[in-house]
């Protein structure tokens, strides 16, 4: 009997996943690609968009023929700050631009000499100014740069929605890929920004349909659900979202760490706009305040520095667990004493020279400082907001000293760590499933553990 199933196409960066869920969004089947980079006209890496495809059509169809497993619906969970344009006859007209291309700052400062001020337009949209991540700006660049290119425009897609596009032939655009620091979205008018409208841009840009949406399609003789696809951030928070019955917080950790509060009422303000606080969008248009850190990237770079310093392997941290004697030890008597090489923030008038009397004590003071930083971000995310549970996934969720130290800064919350490696997979599924989750779900799907701290104070 073939197990019936849920297709999720998961794009990353990087990485190209393809997971078959069973009914139970338990994983069937997973199959990985990594695709090499082309490069623009301008010789700017990008995302060989044709590659994708033929992976993703033979990916697929290899599935339909098995008789071990039976689609009943497929959906994708893609990075946002993406485009895909298409001329009147459906043709892709230019390279799907990585919004890590540079944009002339004389096309930026034109911009906001015309929509802003900046602090204004950035706390109305979400978005801090970021360039070709803020993919409305992308537009705009074509239409001021490109016009012959942009005059060819039917339709923009964000890229989830291209890539159900591939599989229905329908335009669409829907929420949570508009809401990712796009700048196109206005959140306190809850309508595309009046920028969109007087450069016509809303033209190009699909009827926004739920992100539940399905639209019924025969593949190769197989009725299936095919649905409109889901910006991968707000796909990851959708299970906490659905299992949850409280308020929470969750601190999404990585190369940026992302403290994301999904029942924030509030519009960002100044402060938060100065402070990287953004806005990402549920599926069901409301806001999700968000705070970001490059906690990761920092991190990862003074790992470096502490093995040359202490001439050890760059991978010794992994066994350096949490010491409450070193803790108290530095806490008595704490300074700042490391100094920032990718994290914007304000430095003390004056570091303490690194003179610790090991690794250990040097790690501990390294995390404590880092931590320092996390719990002002995840403060700003929560706002006004009576929140008591927090929890935490990413490669920060496995860090011993980072979940203590982090549950000794909010000791007056609930601490829970979660697996969550399927995250943003496992929301496109069920956002096309329509099926309720209870609490047990992130227990049973995530390895939800409880934090015990170690020691209180």
């Amino acid at each position: 009997m073939a197990t019936e199933v849920i297709a999720v196409f998961d794009i990353g960066k990087t990485n190209k996943k393809f997971f078959l869920f069973d009914l139970d969004f338990k994983e069937v089947h997973r199959d990985y690609t990594y695709l090499q980079p082309i490069k623009d006209e301008d010789g700017h890496p990008t995302e060989n968009l044709t590659e994708l495809q033929n992976w993703i059509k033979n990916s697929f169809h290899d599935i339909l023929k098995s008789k071990d497993y039976k689609v009943k619906a497929v959906n994708f969970s893609s990075y946002g700050a993406s485009l895909v344009h298409l001329d009147d006859m459906g043709n892709v007209i230019t390279p799907l631009y990585n919004y890590t291309k540079p944009i002339s700052e004389e096309v930026i400062a034109k911009f906001y000499g015309e929509y802003g001020p900046e602090i204004e337009f950035c706390r109305e949209t979400g978005t801090t100014r970021e360039g070709m991540l803020n993919s409305g700006i992308q537009l705009y660049w074509l239409k001021k740069e490109k016009p012959e290119v942009f005059s060819n425009i039917k339709y923009s897609l964000h890229l989830p929605q291209y890539l159900s596009y591939l599989f229905t032939g329908i335009p669409v655009s829907e929420y949570t890929s508009i809401g990712c620091h796009t700048a196109l979205w206005n959140y306190e008018k809850q309508d595309y920004h009046n920028w969109v409208y007087q450069e016509e841009i809303h033209k190009v840009l699909p009827s926004i349909v739920d992100t539940g949406t399905s639209i019924n399609t025969n593949l190769l003789g197989h009725q299936i659900k095919v649905g409109v696809g889901i910006h991968d951030s707000s796909s990851a928070l959708l299970p906490y979202i659905r299992s949850i019955d409280k308020k929470f917080l969750l601190l999404s950790t990585g190369t940026w760490s992302i403290a994301l509060n999904p029942f924030s009422k509030e519009l960002l303000t100044d402060k938060d706009t100065s402070s990287n606080c953004i806005n990402y969008m549920r599926i069901n248009g409301e806001s999700v305040k968000a705070a970001r850190l490059f906690l990761g990237n920092e991190y990862d770079e003074k790992i470096k520095e502490l093995a040359k310093l202490f001439n050890v392997s760059e991978d010794h941290h992994e066994s350096v667990g949490f010491n409450p004697e070193l803790y108290q030890k530095l806490k008595c008597n704490f300074t700042h004493t490391f100094k920032w090489t990718s994290i914007d923030v304000k430095l003390p008038n004056t570091l303490t020279p690194m003179n610790f009397d090991s690794y250990e004590e040097a790690y501990h003071q390294l995390m404590m400082e880092l931590v320092e930083l996390q719990v002002d971000r995840i403060k700003r995310a929560i706002g006004n907001d009576e929140i008591n549970q927090l929890y935490i996934d990413g490669g920060f969720a496995n860090n011993e000293i980072f979940v203590e130290l982090l549950a000794h800064g909010f000791d007056n919350m609930k601490v829970k760590t979660t697996d969550a490696s399927l995250g943003s997979a496992l929301g496109a599924a069920i956002v096309i499933s329509n099926v309720e989750l209870d609490q047990k779900f992130l227990k049973n799907n995530y390895a939800l553990k409880k934090h015990r701290p170690l020691f209180t104070n």
